[in-house]
């Protein structure tokens, strides 16, 4: 059984692996590529998983997760930063921010699926 999974992520070569690789999966995909479009979207499609990238143009992913938190009819959706911060402190500023995981680009297509899968509604880990 597929998921809903909303991908905002401004880069069209990030967005193509990660369609692609959860599409292979069985799942739909929904994407964004700036961030009011991806809480937008979020609304309108309440996905069963967000994947964030933080790097975004505009609003950045900290905001949006923030804004998708606050928001009380998408709060509880999970959302995994999937970014290329790797620094010292750049996890715990994404969780502080209300993401629920982190998963550090580059994509490890081999990996990824088990990095995101406990996250799925019913999956047992």
């Amino acid at each position: 059984m597929g998921f809903r999974i909303l991908v905002i992520e401004d880069n069209e070569q990030n967005m193509y692996l990660m369609h692609f690789l959860l599409e292979s999966m069985g799942h739909t995909v929904i994407e964004a590529m700036e961030g009011e479009e991806g809480i937008r979207q979020a609304k309108e499609s309440n996905p069963d998983i967000i994947l964030l990238d933080i790097q975004l143009p505009g609003m950045d992913g900290y905001e949006i997760a923030q804004r998708i938190r606050s928001s009380p009819d998408i709060a509880k959706i999970p959302i995994i930063a999937v970014t290329s911060y790797a620094m010292a402190g750049d996890r715990e500023k994404a969780m502080a921010s209300g993401v629920n995981d982190y998963i550090e680009k580059p994509i490890n297509p081999a990996t990824f699926h088990d990095q995101i899968r406990k996250y799925f509604p019913g999956q047992v880990t």
